[in-house]
């Protein structure tokens, strides 16, 4: 998975080398991205410019897909979602992802390693803390565009300009919001402007929105984290309700949950 980031490796936090190199698996079965997955967390929202939606997991049995668990509120990008580069086909129609545009990206993602604040945490995933010295780099022209870096290796130069400080508790008077979290495996290949650093991470306050990430409250992830399991290829799904039902036999997504209540 990451041997096209092989020569980056001395200059890239351990084991988040390459964030997110899944086009492979892309390519070869453009119309089925979820070919092989056991594990989905799947988000709706209900337009493209809603910063909100509903997030449910859902398990792969003999029987077909059966939720996991139930279905809970999370916040979006402020200005909702638009089509991100990951797993699924091109979708001409629709937004399009942009670095800077305050939208969470639309699609079918690999869901990457666990990061945090502690040393470990209780996940199957691969897991890396964050240091004081962590940056995801968000600058287009970077060569380290859209990976996750430790200046301390790097050089300070080599991470100027990223406004994504990964120990935000250091540099942000305590902030919360990445003290959990896992990556969303958005433009893998790193296109310049096409997006970074897409993360699952906790809100700093009950449904305050992102600059395009997927946030919740800390329990959610903390049970998220405890659930996923590599070995069930687990992936990350976020559709507008509209574009979800049309495509929902074609990728072979789940039925939707029925809300509590309903």
């Amino acid at each position: 998975m990451f041997s096209l980031f092989r020569s980056l490796a001395r200059c890239l936090l351990p084991s988040l080398a390459a964030m997110a190199v899944a086009g492979t698996a892309a390519a070869a079965t453009p119309a089925a991205p979820l070919h092989d997955a056991r594990q989905l967390v799947v988000v709706t929202t209900p337009s493209w410019d809603t910063p909100a939606g509903r997030l449910q997991a859902y398990e792969r049995t003999a029987q077909g897909w059966k939720p996991h668990g139930a279905g809970f509120e999370v916040a979006l990008g402020r200005n909702g979602s638009a089509w991100g580069l990951g797993l699924h086909p091109a979708q001409p129609d629709g937004p399009q992802k942009r670095e800077g545009d305050g939208r969470s990206p639309a699609g079918v993602f690999g869901i990457g390693e666990a990061f945090g604040y502690a040393p470990r945490v209780d996940s199957a995933l691969p897991y890396q803390p964050m240091l004081a010295s962590s940056y995801c780099m968000d600058v287009p022209d970077s060569p380290l565009y859209n990976r996750i870096v430790d200046a301390e290796v790097v050089g300070s130069e080599a991470v100027e300009g990223s406004t994504e400080p990964m120990r935000l508790d250091l540099h942000n008077q305590g902030d919360r919001r990445y003290r959990e979290g896992f990556v969303i495996e958005h433009n893998p290949r790193a296109e310049p402007g096409r997006g970074s650093c897409i993360f699952a991470h906790l809100w700093r306050q009950s449904g305050e929105a992102t600059a395009g990430c997927t946030a919740m409250e800390p329990e959610r992830m903390s049970a998220l984290l405890g659930w996923l399991d590599p070995a069930a290829h687990p992936l990350f799904v976020l559709l507008p309700e509209a574009e979800y039902r049309r495509l929902q036999q074609h990728w072979g997504l789940p039925a939707p949950a029925a809300k509590a209540g309903h």
